[in-house]
């Protein structure tokens, strides 16, 4: 879906010359490959994530949980970024960006070459015992798992958020997840389940990344959940201009300066382009699986 002319030289005019925070949700990653909650598809794929007490208080759940994330994470730690993603390093590496702010947890950003990001919700690349906090890379932690449950990744799964996979839950009635090797805690992504809250420290930097912009871009995000929506609200608060590029309406809306209904992976490219004053680079071929 690609925006008119007239709307997108709004965004352009809203933006140039304007130090910008930008938010960034699922909506960035769907063109890599990875699902999204809210968005084009969701009704056919509607489910609920695992909570955050849910996951510390019944083992079965967390069971559920790992040899699901065991069949997702392959093709998510695969996963490439697209165009919008290096559109958003381009804006960062011209020195546009007082920072980014993203809610989704798949490190896409990093790959792209962003350095300052922000992860609002952690990320799956990191394994974390709840009790002493020894951590461990995911990927480690996958053949640990394996090594666990040899055989597993016969099973088929569709893919779903966050490096998830959808599975009846009797085929994962036996399936075994380690404890923390250094004190038997419990071991869970290094990520903000649902009905957790985001650190303080992560909320105050993210609010400082906005407080120094002049504009906030909102990319790819319903802004259905609160932990993104709020920058939105300081941003109005601020008075400063609030753009967002999204497919589906948002949250946000109503305190929209602008919104432009558009691909982030098409638009980003163009906006970066016309802002730094030059075409931004075709992205790397992907790497061969």
């Amino acid at each position: 879906m690609y925006p008119t002319s007239s709307t997108f030289q709004a965004l352009v005019t809203h933006l140039r010359n304007r130090r910008i925070a930008v938010l960034t949700g699922a909506g960035c990653s769907t063109e890599s490959g990875i699902p999204d909650y809210r968005g084009e598809g969701t009704r056919r794929r509607a489910r609920r994530p695992i909570q955050y007490r849910t996951f510390l208080t019944d083992a079965a759940a967390r069971a559920h949980y790992w040899a699901r994330s065991t069949l997702g994470w392959p093709r998510l730690a695969k996963a490439q970024p697209n165009p919008g993603h290096y559109a958003l390093a381009w804006l960062e590496r011209a020195g546009l960006l007082t920072g980014l702010i993203t809610q989704n947890v798949d490190r896409l950003h990093h790959k792209a070459g962003s350095r300052r990001v922000l992860e609002l919700h952690g990320n799956l690349a990191t394994v974390r015992c709840l009790t002493c906090k020894y951590t461990i890379p995911r990927a480690a932690f996958q053949q640990w798992l394996l090594n666990l449950n040899p055989g597993w990744t016969e099973q088929a799964a569709e893919l779903a958020p966050d490096g998830d996979a959808d599975l009846p839950r009797a085929l994962t009635a036996h399936f075994r997840v380690p404890d923390c090797p250094r004190c038997g805690g419990i071991l869970k992504p290094d990520v903000v389940f649902f009905g957790e809250n985001v650190p303080r420290d992560r909320v105050e930097a993210a609010r400082q990344i906005v407080a120094a912009a002049e504009a906030l871009l909102v990319a790819g995000s319903s802004l259905a959940v609160y932990s993104g929506y709020r920058f939105v609200l300081e941003a109005a608060r601020q008075a400063k201009p609030v753009v967002i590029v999204n497919l589906g309406p948002t949250r946000g809306d109503a305190l929209a300066t602008l919104r432009l209904e558009g691909r982030t992976g098409e638009v980003l490219p163009r906006l970066a382009a016309a802002l730094i004053g030059q075409p931004v680079p075709e992205p790397p071929p992907p790497c061969p699986p």
